[in-house]
């Protein structure tokens, strides 16, 4: 099954974004992966993560899910079967996503659990 691992927020200044939200929300960064930053997950809230892009995000994933899933090949022929449309498929360094929209278009990410 797969499970919520983060809200990835696109920002033109992925540092900056880390830094407000990790004093807003008192917590920490607990991963810094190229352009990728994400905070420490407390008890009561989901993860926030941020992706520097290089241009303003408008609209199309300017925030999305982030999902986990032990099997995330069986997980994405489910969603797949669905009614979820695949999108992109990246790998940076070990790590490997795939993008995906739910039937309205709102997309989110699956990759296999850290």
């Amino acid at each position: 099954m797969p499970e919520l691992s983060s809200i990835m927020i696109n920002a033109l200044d992925a540092r900056k974004l880390a830094e407000f939200w990790s004093a807003f929300l008192n917590t920490e960064i607990a991963a810094d992966h190229e352009d990728f930053i994400w905070l420490k997950a407390t008890e009561d809230q989901s993860r926030l993560a941020f992706q520097q892009v290089a241009e303003p995000t408008e609209g199309r994933r300017r925030l999305h899910l982030d999902f986990t899933a032990d099997d995330p090949e069986r997980e994405l022929a489910r969603a797949l079967e669905l009614g979820a449309s695949q999108l992109e498929d990246h790998t940076s360094g070990s790590f490997h996503w795939v993008v995906l929209a739910d039937p309205e278009g709102n997309e989110f990410c699956l990759s296999a659990a850290e």
